[in-house]
């Protein structure tokens, strides 16, 4: 039985993706339902994620659909979150699947703000849990094999698509286990072993041997490509390699058994028995070197069997020409797998938990249309009540319709107290003080918020600029620099519409300066007012004329305009408009969504007869005036003039002038409040978006220092040091023969942990002599030579502890020491020249005199005989 590839799965870091989705929904949803829903989906999503990569899985389907449905619940929300670092900041830290780790750095891992990349990654576990249940199927049955075809071949799809798409989802360099080099040859891999299940398939159903022939050539193939792929790359486990060149071996013995059997049947035995001998040679190889990963007993004698019999019958019957193998002709190919595209949603079981929510696309799209519609109901708005305003103006210069009311003379005109009247009952000289009061303190307010919020990315900018400068180009991540371009544009802009309302408040300031003195007088009683206007002469002889009646009839018919607009206004705020669904029939028709066009459109529907019926208001107000303005000269004309009266008029216009000047004013500060409160609403999300945003760089910046502490622990304290040539040489100065023998492939099985290296030689103890003139003794006095291993000469032997240059031997000189070898040995510890004590002269060599006390020694320079001391 053959060993099948399968590949590990990466792992995950915890994320709560529940947090900073909520959060994203409170700001962007108004409360009720479907905030509350949205949430709940969020936190369903969470669990979902820690289900599928917070807990070892098993090698079965369902928790394979597990991580199919959370995929494709990433697909789904992947339109409808904003998933970067400058918005909704979700780090997704996964460890390299193939990558073992040190005993001090750990195992490499990549840690990015991207929903691509947490895509990628749960797509990497899907083929790789995929590989890994197809090869625990039971292959000798046929619902073992179909289900080992599809897992294999959807693993090789899900491989493929991430070679596709990894650099561009990502933007900068993946981890090795995710590179397209890796992935495409993982893709291959389990595209040949789906050829191989359907290989195993077809010679179970006994189909045709030219069919199986072919399909074993494939699969030997695709075998062969994938080893070529990865040979001289260092991204997949060493384990694989054997195991590739084993399948490719085999494979192709396969096709060559079986298209000999074709040759027997075709009457070709020549052909027959080369196609054995080649089939018995490679399944040789792969019984030498191979067989701890595939079992080819059954094989290799059941290719032994038919090449025997082959022969047999070949030199005593047929006796035909047996061909060289390069004459052979070559065995078809026949595939029936392909690479199962990645298709959302990959789970039957899929249902989608934020079904209602719509895609950020329309989301954008409905945000601009409403601010489209803001804008087009604002200048409506605007040119009403600006000619509302001109109105006011004209008849208050025109001291209208005071003029025409002031018969007695003496007595407050029923306009004036009507304007007193309302001027009270909306709080008077003491309102418009509260409101103006009131603007300094919203206004520092909003600047502190913002300043704030700034002051965040500020700190953390810096921050990132000291460790970019310390650590260089070890420092691989965003500049901050960068990534807050959007935020300080924004604050930029916040700080310019704060600088606009400051100088806006200066201007109401100033004109409630210049009209409080006449706005107070308005809010007196109607005796004190009564007493401040000066007293003139009735014009009673205008009462009941033609001119005053036609200006009555004017002026009523302007309160009549003012009131239609004040009611189309009300209207015009009113209208509401659902986008969405446009929106999302033009995204699902089209794939895009034309938001100017659509926009456009559906405003000139909506709006087009407000904006027509402002336009008539208008133009009828311009006619009204101009006919009151031309009453009013003939009503002068006629009026009697004196100072006195002309006084009184004066006194009168201002007080028009007051009561419009209050309303005026009233407005715009409660427009001011109510902006400031605004403001302060958008700046708290801003702040929160920036102090988000810093936590998560933050996090981002400890998670880069823990990584770079253990990629500068995993590296070498120090350069390797040369042994000296005398560690390294044999004492005869020859080098060890270079062995013919080709090196075997490696015995390691498949997932085992690697083994440790092999202990060292046991220390080989002998006595060098390099001195021509020195013999070697005999007799007792000689030192016993050490046998060399049968087979190798002494030059090749290398020493097994480090060995001291020869010196000649001299009565009085130490001779060199044997020292006996510790438990712990250690070739490298101590050599002739540093021994951590003085040699005892129990292991002195014999025929020395005694060691004299110890001396320093001359190395490299030759050691001078000693001299007593005196």
């Amino acid at each position: 039985m053959t060993n099948f590839i399968s590949v590990q799965l990466k792992k995950a870091s915890e994320v709560d993706l529940a947090k900073p989705l909520c959060k994203f929904i409170q700001q962007s949803y108004p409360g009720g339902d479907a905030q509350a829903e949205h949430c709940r989906a969020a936190e369903e999503l969470s669990k979902l994620r820690k289900s599928a990569l917070g807990r070892p899985l098993d090698k079965h389907d369902a928790c394979l659909d597990t991580l199919l449905r959370y995929y494709d619940q990433l697909c789904s929300i992947e339109p409808k979150f904003p998933f970067s670092e400058n918005q909704v900041c979700v780090t997704f830290t996964w460890k390299d699947a193939f990558d073992k780790g040190s005993l001090f750095g750990g195992s490499v891992k990549l840690a990015l703000a991207s929903l691509g990349y947490e895509k990628t990654c749960v797509l990497f576990n899907c083929g790789a849990l995929a590989s890994q249940i197809a090869a625990e199927q039971n292959l000798d049955n046929d619902e073992g094999l179909k289900a080992a075809a599809k897992h294999y071949q959807f693993a090789s799809g899900a491989f493929q698509h991430i070679k596709d798409t990894v650099l561009s989802t990502l933007n900068r360099e993946p981890t090795v286990d995710i590179s397209p080099d890796t992935v495409g040859t993982l893709s291959l891999i389990m595209l040949a072993q789906a050829q191989e299940v359907f290989f195993l398939k077809a010679t179970r159903d006994k189909m045709k041997d030219g069919i199986i022939a072919k399909l074993a050539n494939q699969a030997a193939d695709y075998y062969g490509d994938a080893y070529k792929q990865c040979q001289y790359k260092d991204t997949l486990p060493k384990e694989v390699f054997p195991v590739l060149a084993a399948k490719h071996c085999l494979m192709q013995a396969n096709a060559e058994y079986h298209q000999s059997i074709l040759a027997k049947q075709q009457k070709k035995f020549g052909e027959e028995i080369g196609r054995l001998q080649h089939a018995a040679d490679l399944v040789k190889t792969v019984a030498s070197r191979y067989d701890e990963y595939i079992n080819v007993k059954d094989l290799v004698d059941k290719i032994n069997r038919a090449l025997t019999a082959a022969k047999k019958d070949n030199d005593f019957i047929y006796h035909d020409r047996v061909p060289d193998l390069k004459d052979l002709e070559p065995i078809g190919k026949a595939s029936l797998v392909k690479s199962t595209p990645v298709v959302v949603p990959l789970s039957q079981k899929f249902m989608d938990l934020f079904e209602k929510m719509v895609p950020l696309q329309v989301q954008q799209s409905v945000s601009v249309y409403n601010q489209r519609k803001a804008d087009l109901v604002n200048r409506l708005i605007a040119q009403m009540r600006e000619a509302t305003t001109l109105a006011n103006g004209v008849l208050a210069s025109l001291n209208l319709p005071a003029a025409i009311e002031d018969v007695s003379g003496d007595t407050v005109p029923q306009s004036i107290l009507n304007k007193s009247k309302s001027v009270i009952e909306q709080g008077g000289i003491q309102t418009v003080d509260q409101l103006i009061k009131d603007l300094p303190e919203l206004l520092q307010r909003n600047k502190e918020i913002l300043d704030e919020s700034l002051r965040l990315l500020d700190e953390e900018e810096t921050t990132d600029n000291e460790l970019r400068t310390k650590f260089k180009e070890r420092w691989q991540r965003t500049p901050s620099i960068e990534l807050y371009k959007p935020l300080r544009a924004e604050g930029a802009n916040f700080h310019c519409i704060l600088n606009k309302a400051v100088q806006a408040d200066g201007q109401v300031r100033e004109c409630y300066q210049s009209h409080r003195d006449t706005i107070a007088l308005l809010c007196k009683p109607e005796a004190e007012l009564n007493a401040a206007i000066p007293s003139a002469n009735p014009a009673k002889t205008l009462q009941g004329s033609e001119v005053v009646n036609v200006l009555r009839t004017l002026l009523a018919g302007l309160d009549e305009v003012k009131k239609e607009r004040e009611q189309l206004e009300d209207d015009m705020k009113t209208v509401n408009f659902d986008m969405t669904s446009k929106f999302l029939a033009a995204l699902a028709q089209d794939g895009a969504i034309n938001e100017e066009a659509i926009s456009v459109t559906e405003l000139d529907r909506i709006y087009g007869s407000y904006t027509q019926k402002v336009q008539e208001s208008l133009k009828k107000q311009e006619e009204l005036l101009k006919n009151i303005q031309n009453a009013h000269q003939d009503f002068s004309k006629m009026k009697q003039s004196n100072n006195e009266s002309n006084l009184r008029e004066e006194v009168l216009k201002n007080l028009a002038v007051a009561n419009d000047k209050f309303v005026e004013l009233v407005a715009n500060l409660k427009e001011g409040t109510k902006f400031y409160n605004e403001l302060t609403e958008i700046l708290l999300k801003f702040q929160n978006k920036c102090s988000d945003i810093v936590f998560a760089r933050k996090t981002e910046r400890d998670e880069l220092l823990k990584d770079l502490q253990q990629s500068i622990a995993r590296e070498p304290s120090a350069p390797s040091i040369p042994l000296p040539t005398y560690q390294t040489t044999p004492a005869g100065g020859s080098k060890p023969a270079a062995s013919s023998t080709p090196t075997p492939a490696p015995r390691t099985m498949v997932g085992a942990k690697p083994q440790p290296p092999a202990r060292p030689p046991p220390p080989v103890i002998s006595v060098a002599s390099s001195s021509p003139s020195a013999s070697a003794p005999s007799g007792p006095a000689a030192a016993p030579a050490v046998a060399s291993a049968p087979g190798v000469g002494a030059s090749s032997t290398a020493p097994s502890q480090a060995q001291g240059p020869p010196y000649p031997t001299y009565p009085g000189f130490p001779g060199y020491c044997q020292m006996p070898m510790p438990v712990g040995y250690n070739p490298y510890m101590y050599g002739q020249y540093n021994l951590p004590y003085v040699p005892s002269p129990v292991f002195q060599n014999p025929g020395q005199p005694p060691y004299p006390t110890p001396q320093q020694p001359g190395y490299p320079f030759p050691q001078q005989p000693y001299y007593p001391q005196q």
